[in-house]
């Protein structure tokens, strides 16, 4: 009996963590089906995207801006040791698109976006606001759901754009500023250097990241516990789910495009 007790436990947990991922696989298949069903909310999909977009660039920008500057510094301290300082523009181009801007705009979003939602659909859920919207004949998934996956798909890609743009103009700024570089050769040698598979790759990956932010916040707002202490586990849930996602799928989509 004690020997099988921790085979039982580990079972226990092997199961529920394949019903967590075949529950969320539906609730994200519903969610998706709904977006081109009617009736449509347009009032709620433009506060989406204003909520999910507008109010994210902050944030946005400043982590892009301070990763690509850091990002030029580490390249040039670390190339210095090759004698290769000239790379900097190019790896501080092809990092930022392919990796850092993509990854760091999916998490900023998660942290930001993810967890509003998440707080938000869990307390018209404790509060009963998700009941009368069925009683008045109105899907949740619908009215609450598609609106926001829809948001969130449409408008991180152009986030991702604008982190990535930052990104580069931080580099340039430190290493024109502060490494030597000449302006008119650094920005030759990044545009030069970016092919479109590495532009077409990073949107891809923002849209997969945006879907998969709000996905968590209405998985969990949708089936949050009772009171203040189920809003707040909710909230806490689809944050640390959504970043871990993120990075997962992130390497699943590395993989798909840039191995052969």
């Amino acid at each position: 009996m004690i020997l099988t007790a921790p085979l039982a436990a580990l079972g226990r947990a092997t199961l529920a963590f394949f019903g967590l991922i075949g529950q969320v696989t539906l609730f994200a298949l519903s969610a998706l089906s709904h977006i081109f069903r009617p009736p449509f909310y347009g009032r709620e999909f433009l506060m989406a995207l204003f909520n999910i977009g507008w109010l994210s660039l902050p944030v946005v920008g400043l982590t892009a801006i301070f990763t690509g500057g850091a990002l030029a510094l580490q390249i040039y301290d670390g190339g210095s040791r090759f004698s290769a300082e000239a790379v900097v523009p190019q790896i501080v181009a092809i990092g930022m698109v392919r990796e850092l801007g993509p990854v760091l705009v999916g998490l900023m979003v998660a942290a930001r976006v993810t967890s509003s939602i998440a707080a938000e659909i869990a307390t018209m859920k404790v509060t009963e606001q998700i009941d009368a919207l069925t009683t008045l004949s109105t899907h949740p998934m619908k009215y609450l759901t598609a609106p926001r996956l829809l948001a969130a798909l449409i408008v991180v890609p152009v986030l991702v754009g604008i982190g990535d743009i930052i990104g580069i103009y931080g580099g340039f700024v430190v290493g024109t500023k502060q490494l030597g570089f000449n302006p008119a050769t650094y920005v030759q040698n990044t545009v030069d250097f970016l092919q479109r598979s590495d532009i077409v790759s990073s949107l891809i990956k923002g849209s997969v990241f945006g879907g998969i932010s709000a996905t968590m916040g209405c998985y969990y707002g949708m089936n949050s516990g009772r009171g203040a202490q189920g809003v707040g586990a909710a909230t806490k849930a689809s944050v640390q789910a959504a970043a871990v996602l993120i990075l997962a799928a992130n390497f699943l989509l590395t993989s798909l495009f840039f191995t052969s």
